[in-house]
Parts: structure tokens; sequence; C-alpha cells
């Protein structure tokens, strides 16, 4: 693993937890640190010849330093992975051209529940790769494998950002809850526990959201009033719409600066 912040840490604990020994992993990162499973990275690359995957998991303006040391170290049959925002197969090829395979990876930090889809796009994947990288991640979500790289930018803006716009999203609940009478920490518990359920009630019911929301809201009922504020005008659709757009914009702005 190159890096090991945030989302990298994330996947080191769900693999970890999932049974990985922590003696198969190596850690670079410019400083010292310990990290999931009492590892302790280390500033230099292993000498022990070419390693069979690599994870980038550093920051994407960092991968020309990186790759200007790892990519001498690297053979055919090392696979690599990168979860960097905005860097495409080919920057990646570009700059690591003896490694075998190399897979775009978008997670969100779901994985240490074993809930974030798991993104994928690799060029001239085989059928064995593809199940090995299935096998890799699925203990951390469900793989999801994109038909071409520019859907890349709308699930990043959906599924990778996502987790964090819902978070918003109770937030507000809980906040509004409160502005009208609730104590906030009880208001706080019944939006989680709310949003909890109704995620699980769609991922089992063979309706789709849409539906759900009007089996639930009777006519001229409490359910219906407040529907006909979120649908007026079709300002949530628009609201939601502008979210993911200004995120995708910025997916494929960081694209572009990742080639210069």
């Amino acid at each position: 693993m190159i890096g090991c912040g945030n989302m990298g840490g994330a996947i080191l604990q769900a693999w970890l937890d999932n049974g990985l020994s922590p003696e198969n992993v190596t850690i670079v990162k410019p400083s010292q640190s310990e990290l999931p499973g009492g590892k302790i990275s280390q500033p230099d690359y292993p000498a022990d010849g070419p390693p069979d995957l690599v994870l980038l998991a550093m920051k994407p303006h960092q991968l020309g330093e990186v790759t200007e040391e790892l990519a001498p170290l690297l053979g055919s049959k090392t696979n690599v992975i990168s979860i960097l925002a905005g860097t495409e197969l080919d920057v990646l090829h570009g700059a690591l051209p003896a490694a075998g395979a190399i897979v775009r990876l978008m997670p969100n930090m779901a994985v240490t529940v074993g809930k974030s889809p798991m993104i994928m796009i690799g060029k001239d994947i085989g059928s064995d790769l593809h199940d090995q990288m299935d096998a890799l991640f699925s203990p951390l979500g469900p793989p999801e494998w994109l038909e071409n790289e520019e859907q890349m930018h709308i699930a990043t803006a959906l599924a990778g950002s996502g987790p964090a716009f819902l978070f918003r999203f109770i937030d507000a609940l809980t906040v509004s809850a409160h502005e009208l009478g609730m104590d906030k920490e009880q208001a706080g518990r019944l939006a989680l526990k709310m949003v909890e359920g109704a995620a699980m009630l769609t991922a089992s019911s063979e309706h789709d959201p849409g539906t759900l929301a009007n089996q639930v809201a009777s006519p001229n009922g409490v359910t219906r009033k407040g529907l006909d504020v979120l649908d007026a005008g079709g300002r949530l659709n628009a609201l939601l719409k502008d979210v993911l757009k200004a995120a995708m914009q910025r997916n494929k702005e960081m694209a572009k600066e990742a080639k210069k």
C-alpha cells in the first residue's frame, strides 16, 4: 500500500477484519506511523522483488513523485489498484508502464461495515483477474464494474461522495426537529435509526424508492403533506442534480489536472 490515509486505512482495516494477515501487507509512507493491525509504515520501498499487488492510496497530486521510485520495482505480473480520484487509466499506465493490469477503484467509507459499492474499471481485464478483484473487494462491499471510464465521474459523485451528502441530510433532519421543539440528541437518534431502517427496507423490497414513498403516503395524510413540500416544483430533484453535477465537475477537473 502506498499511502494509508482515511480511505486507505479503512480498506486495510476491513481486509484485516476479514482475515488478511498483517504480515502479507507493507505500507509505504514518507513518515512512519502505527496503522490498523499494529502495522508500522516504512518510508522505503521493499527490495525483495516485484510485488503481486500495489494499492495506490496517497493523494492524487503525489502520483509523479511516487511513481518515479515505484515504477522500476514493478513487473508484468504486478497488478495495480488506484483509488486516486480523477486519475484516469491512461495516466496510470503512462506512469507505470512495466505494471501488469491497472484497475481504478472508487470506494467510500462504508468499507468499514462491508457496505461500500466497490466501483471498478480497467483496460483489458480478463475473467480471471475480474474474479480475483471481486474476491478481494467483495468483503468490503458489492463490486460494481463500469462499462466505460467516463462513467467514473458520475459514479464518484454518486457513490463515492454520496455518504457525505446523506450525512448532511441526517444532520439537517436532526437540526430541524430540534428547532421545532425536540431534544437534539433524541432527534439525532430518531433520524439515524429512521434512515437505517428505510435503507434496509428499500434494499429488501421489490419496489423502487419512488413507489415506496407513495405507498406510505396516504392521500391528504401526514406523510403526503411532507412529500408535497419536497416535491414542489421538482426542487428536490433539481437540488440533488446540482449537488451531483458540482461533484462530478470537480472530478473532471482533477482528471485534467492529472494530465498536465
